[in-house]
């Protein structure tokens, strides 16, 4: 079927004119005021109206227009109304831009300039129309935002819905670039704290001597430079969650308030003297091997154990290659609306290269290629020179040995899924023996194998 385009003119011939222009491209449609305009709006829903201001019963002023134009934004605010002005109203039609229209061009018009617009019109509307699809699916399938298929993510998220219920501290642990305040932010949305404060703040970003004041708080006089009382974060988070990302860069003196506070549900002010009683719930994140820091000295034992109670680790993304497709894809269409481009998707080798890349800056990095390379993009697909990655013919950039193992992890945590934690009935499925079944898990990081379930 053709695209519907809506011509809106009272001049019967300039709708004549534009009607055997574009019939061969599109399905045109023609009103001549307002009201038959908005009936065939309704009727038909074109991606796309052409708009003449002048229209009757005062075509020579532009007030029936503007008020077409919001009338047809309102029944659908994604259609591209393109004006149509005389060089004398090209202020009229700059306001109309104002107010939402897409684009305008000037009387007379030039034929091809306007098949140019439209097609421009109706490939943003279609794009923009498929990004709110997808969104209304996400809703379904994502998970607060957080998008992933492979077993590794969905175990992820069944642990959030788990600790959520919980007032319980939570560690979050993952490289960077994970999305470590996405789930953050995940569990305490499903929290009954998620209509309180989400307050985070991150440990390795503040100099050691404001962070204590920004996590405390400080009364007016307490040093130099207080002249106002001043609430910390972990205040403003009471009755809600603060999160305390990086918190392996938490220097040792605030280990011990931090501890304090764990521990009493009170805090002090800098310069004050009484305790303040504060309901907070505490969620931490670190990108650093909180054991070696600890068997270091640089990091409390007791301190971990607290924060700790539950632990959340997010993979890397090479540990979860079958999601790159999925989070490539919706990062290209919401880079492309944002950016107004016309992407619409990857060509194969891009497709391959977004595969075969080692990701050592995970979903960040993956998001922040794909947004310079719809900037970049000169046509409709994305490809490896717009994301600054090989085309994948010179070679893998991953080791052998990290594809194969990444492989094997994936199969085996599908396979266990599959038979419901069955060992036996997994390694079958996989065509090996139990034994090597065990020794891929403990190899692969996968967990000790517990007892053997049972049928039931």
């Amino acid at each position: 079927m053709k695209p519907k385009v809506l011509i809106v003119d009272d001049d019967e011939e300039i709708r004549s004119q534009m009607k055997w222009a574009l019939l061969q491209e599109y399905d045109v449609l023609l009103a001549e005021d307002r009201p038959s305009a908005v009936a065939a709006f309704e009727e038909n829903r074109p991606l796309v109206v052409v708009l003449d201001l002048g229209l009757p019963p005062s075509p020579g002023a532009p007030e029936e227009g503007m008020a077409a134009l919001a009338e047809l934004l309102t029944l659908d605010n994604l259609t591209k109304v393109v004006i149509a002005t005389g060089q004398a109203e090209k202020d009229n039609a700059l306001r109309a831009v104002g107010q939402g229209a897409y684009d305008f061009m000037c009387k007379p018009i030039q034929m091809e300039e306007l098949k140019a617009i439209l097609n421009r019109g109706f490939h943003v509307a279609q794009l923009e129309r498929e990004y709110r699809e997808m969104r209304l699916r996400w809703s379904a399938e994502a998970f607060e935002g957080m998008l992933g298929s492979s077993p590794p993510m969905q175990e992820v998220f069944t642990a959030i819905r788990k600790v959520a219920t919980t007032d319980a501290p939570v560690m979050i642990l993952g490289e960077s670039g994970t999305g470590k305040e996405m789930a953050a932010v995940a569990i305490h949305r499903r929290s009954a704290r998620k209509d309180r404060p989400f307050v985070a703040i991150n440990c390795g970003a503040i100099p050691e001597t404001l962070l204590e004041s920004e996590l405390f708080g400080h009364e007016r006089g307490a040093f130099t430079g207080a002249h106002v009382q001043r609430q910390g974060r972990v205040e403003s988070a009471s009755g809600g969650t603060l999160f305390l990302d990086e918190i392996g860069e938490l220097p040792q003196a605030l280990q011990v308030k931090i501890l304090r506070f764990l521990q009493e549900h009170y805090i002090e002010r800098i310069g004050g003297r009484s305790k303040i009683q504060v309901d907070t719930r505490v969620i931490a994140a670190t990108n650093v091997d909180l054991k070696k820091a600890m068997s270091e000295g640089k990091f409390r034992e007791d301190l971990f154990y607290r924060l700790a109670v539950v632990t959340v680790r997010l993979p890397a993304l090479r540990e979860r290659f079958s999601d790159v497709p999925l989070l490539a894809k919706a990062f290209l269409r919401k880079s492309a609306v944002q950016n107004g481009r016309a992407v619409e998707d990857f060509n194969p080798k891009a497709l391959r290269a977004l595969q075969q890349h080692f990701w050592p800056g995970n979903v960040r990095e993956l998001e922040n290629r794909i947004k310079r390379a719809v900037i970049m993009a000169e046509g409709r697909y994305v490809t490896p020179a717009d994301l600054e990655l090989g085309d994948g013919t010179e070679g893998n950039l991953r080791t052998l040995k990290e594809a194969r193992e990444s492989v094997e992890r994936e199969l085996i945590q599908q396979a266990l899924q599959r038979h419901g934690g069955k060992i036996s009935r997994a390694a079958e499925d996989l065509g090996i023996s139990r034994p090597t079944f065990y020794e891929l898990m403990e190899k692969l990081s996968l967990g000790k194998p517990g007892p053997e379930k049972k049928d039931t």
